[in-house]
């Protein structure tokens, strides 16, 4: 039944929304810069090996494996203050979050031996990623459910945040490659100081995002702390016999593969490629403005009529398509290549949309089947899967860019170019097709039984 917390704040209404997509808003603006641009600074201005830069991405998730899981059983177990119960953590902690994504980009640091670098890299990287990033974004992602009880009113919130993640990109995406590059010998080259100020600046504005985010939203549902007693194997087999948590969890790894090989492709085949660090620009433009335009005004209705997952297997498999067309073709205009970006970007904004909705019918499942509720838990297993995707798509992109013998000295090799084209076009085509397979024979929430899950926990609460 509702909580206390429910009946005595505002209705659900704007500012949650607009709240929530702050909250996000933040998020990203430290995330996408770190999946985006940290690779191309640590191989192009810190002189670093991209499989040495992918490996610390990989391994830094082992740390997120205990650091994920710890966080989401310590939002669970702990009890609902006077701001809530979530809210807390995201004021708490949005300080150091933006102080350690600032620490990875110190060009300054350039001239210092190899071993130092890396150590530093290192170090600020697990920082940022595996310790403050996780404390306010669990705590965050947890807080949907306790917003509101209402399916519609959480659909709606997926899709806020995924409005924000989108205006996030978009600041970064376009805004970061326009100042960014400076041009060397006639080249395109990232300017090491530039991409300090950059990181700086953004460090700022997630500040005031996430303090955005904590003024506006307010929790309704009351969310009483986990008191039973943890037991370690009772929790690991409960998470590996989930089967539409362990589904998402493999969609999610393959979304991550294509969506950030995409933006990571992209520091490499615009500017190295197609010599045209403005192309990269207009690409994270008309990306953003066709999620803001096509998905976030239809995908809530569209996943009403005919069921989130379904919604997600069509919008996937069509960005494969558009990228199998892509290398097939072959374009040498920079821009007709950003027309074939755009389209795939529409399949998995669809996705991306509606996910968040996703985790929380994953999560009422679980009520369902187990009758204890963990939002955070299971959320930070969630949370997990997604940096591990981001980790191998980092990780695969450096391996795969040292495979074709991409350095600081060959970044303009016409062999080598070409074979980042080839790449640009054939990591997201099989990211978005596993993550077609992964929906349509892993994950078995469809929309039938979405619906009778709703109705269950709705007749276990009394209303």
């Amino acid at each position: 039944m509702a909580g206390k917390a429910e009946t005595e704040a505002a209705p659900f209404g704007f500012k949650d929304k607009l709240g929530y997509m702050f909250g996000d808003f933040g998020n990203d603006f430290t995330f996408i810069l770190s999946s985006s641009f940290m690779l191309k600074f640590y191989t192009d201005v810190m002189g670093i090996d991209a499989a040495v830069v992918g490996l610390l991405m990989m391994a830094a998730r082992f740390v997120d494996a205990v650091t994920d899981v710890t966080m989401g059983q310590l939002v669970d177990r702990s009890k609902p203050g006077k701001g809530g119960k979530f809210r807390p953590w995201i004021k708490r902690m949005c300080g150091p979050v933006a102080i350690s994504s600032f620490l990875i980009y110190q060009s300054g640091l350039a001239g210092l031996p190899y071993g130092v670098k890396v150590f530093w890299m290192s170090v600020t990287y697990i920082l940022w990623g595996s310790f403050f990033y996780t404390s306010i974004n669990i705590p965050y992602g947890s807080m949907a459910s306790a917003i509101s009880s209402k399916p519609e009113d959480r659909a709606s919130l997926s899709t806020w945040r995924t409005i924000g993640a989108t205006l996030a990109g978009l600041a970064i995406g376009v805004g970061t490659p326009m100042f960014a590059y400076v041009t060397v010998n006639g080249n395109s080259v990232l300017s090491g100081p530039r991409m300090t100020m950059i990181a700086g600046f953004f460090s700022i504005l997630a500040v005031i995002c996430y303090l955005l985010c904590f003024r506006l939203v307010r929790e309704r549902v009351e969310a009483p702390a986990n008191q039973e007693k943890l037991r370690l194997g009772k929790l690991l087999k409960g998470l590996v016999t989930d089967r539409p948590l362990l589904g998402i969890i493999a969609a999610a790894i393959a979304l991550l593969l294509a969506m950030l090989t995409m933006g990571g492709m992209a520091g490499y085949v615009f500017p190295n490629y197609y010599g045209s660090p403005k192309a990269q620009s207009v690409s994270s433009l008309t990306g953003s403005l066709a999620v803001l335009a096509v998905c976030a005004p239809f995908a809530a209705k569209l996943s009403a009529k005919i069921g989130k997952k379904e919604l997600a297997f069509w919008g996937c498999l069509s960005s494969a398509a558009v990228y199998l067309v892509c290398l097939a073709v072959h374009p040498a205009n920079p821009f007709a290549y950003v027309a074939f970006f755009t389209l795939a970007y529409i399949g998995l904004g669809f996705f991306n949309t509606i996910i968040w909705a996703m985790i929380t019918d994953v999560i009422d499942d679980a009520e369902v089947r187990n009758g204890v509720r963990e939002d955070g838990t299971i959320y930070s297993v969630y949370s997990f899967a997604r940096k591990l995707g981001q980790a191998l798509s980092s990780g695969l992109t450096g391996a795969l860019l040292t495979f074709i013998g991409y350095t600081q000295a060959t970044a303009f090799d016409p062999v080598v170019t070409e074979r980042i084209f080839k790449l640009s076009c054939i990591a997201p085509m099989v990211g978005f097709s596993l993550v077609a397979v992964f929906l349509w024979f892993l994950y078995p929430l469809n929309k039938a039984k979405v619906e009778a899950n709703v109705k269950e926990l709705a007749r276990r609460r009394g209303r």
